[in-house]
């Protein structure tokens, strides 16, 4: 009896040997795999877009083991060589971050269809796209409208709530550029605002670029200034200038894309999110599972745990229960589709 039970036991060690060799090898295989991301003028370090979605292909590192290559586009003719070069070092998956490289993406894609392309914010025609390419697409304007709904209670409703909080009734915005996923997040705010807060004014600077955060401070200061307490920006580096000039004029700010508390925890009550992160990281693994669908668009919203609020941080326990409660509602309404968030300003009835 113990002589089978130890042939047993040995049996039972050389198959989990084998498996775990054979994950070992299978793993090791995909170490040979590079994963490749060209970053928008924006760069890497913007603590917002890039980097969200940067951190999309560490995760992949971590999880697959891949190679990672990373190259920042300083203008926007560096797209398709900077796309086609990973091509030609036989990158797997190549990602282009950012809507100003949708044609370049589509360029490079036909030029190297061995290839996979995948855009983040970047709108793929079926009709036309190679079947290389990907894109990787945002409700932003559901995230907006949630940020919207703290931003017009708190400023005059609950004005109290916050030491630096003014009775003017009034919030602003800070751009990068005005193109479309800025403009989705713009108009979900000011219609999250509206809901709540219907006599609020909803004040909009476009600063036409996303990597200067000088710009973005002197756009700050000069709502602060007309009386805004709460900016949001949808800016990406240049919005880290928005920061600097809440703690300066002791206004409040919301940040964008990721959760960019730990910027200024003292200005920073929350942010509109998109899970550039997992979006990435998604489409890496289905490189991988063999699952990547070329020639078409995955949208994340609330519905697909792709967008969201962030945590209130250091200021959880002074935002009221009310503007909690008003926050889950709207996220149970847009999710039966009692609410429909627009996604133009035409459509929020926003004009600048």
């Amino acid at each position: 009896m113990k002589r089978k039970i130890l042939v047993s036991i040995m049996v039972v060690l050389i198959i989990v040997a084998f498996a775990m060799t054979f994950s070992c090898q299978k793993k090791a295989a995909k170490s040979n795999m590079i994963v490749a991301m060209a970053t928008d003028v924006g760069g890497l370090g913007d603590k917002s877009f890039n980097d969200g979605s940067y951190n999309g292909l560490l995760k992949a590192k971590e999880n697959f083991n891949v190679e990672v290559k990373v190259v920042e586009s300083k203008q926007q003719t560096d797209y398709v060589p900077n796309l086609s070069n990973f091509a030609k070092e036989k990158a797997k998956v190549v990602f282009a971050v950012g809507f100003l490289m949708a044609d370049a993406m589509v360029e490079a894609a036909k030029n190297n269809p061995d290839t996979f392309f995948a855009g983040v914010d970047i709108f793929v025609d079926p009709n036309t796209a190679p079947k290389n390419a990907t894109g990787i697409l945002f409700k932003e304007h559901e995230a907006g409208y949630l940020a919207g709904i703290v931003a017009g209670l708190l400023t005059y409703k609950y004005s109290d709530a916050l030491p630096n909080l003014n009775k003017k009734n009034m919030v602003g915005m800070v751009l990068g550029m005005d193109i479309p996923p800025v403009e989705r997040y713009q108009a979900g705010f000011y219609a999250g605002v509206k809901a709540v807060n219907p006599t609020c004014e909803v004040i909009s600077v476009v600063t036409n670029v996303f990597n200067d955060p000088a710009k973005g401070k002197e756009a700050a200061i000069a709502l602060y200034d007309k009386g805004c307490d709460i900016v949001f920006h949808i800016a990406g580096l240049t919005g880290n200038g928005v920061f600097d000039a809440a703690k300066e004029k002791n206004g409040y700010a919301i940040g964008v894309d990721v959760d960019q508390n730990y910027l200024n925890p003292d200005v920073i009550i929350t942010s509109a999110e998109k899970k550039l992160t997992e979006a990435v990281f998604l489409t890496v693994k289905s490189v991988i599972d063999g699952t990547f669908q070329g020639g078409t668009n995955v949208t994340y919203g609330l519905k697909e745990g792709g967008v969201g609020i962030s945590d209130f941080h250091n200021f959880a326990d002074k935002i009221p229960q009310e503007i909690k409660d008003a926050i889950a509602k709207a996220i149970d309404d847009i999710l039966k589709g009692t609410i429909v968030v627009p996604a133009t300003r035409a459509e929020a009835g926003y004009k600048m």
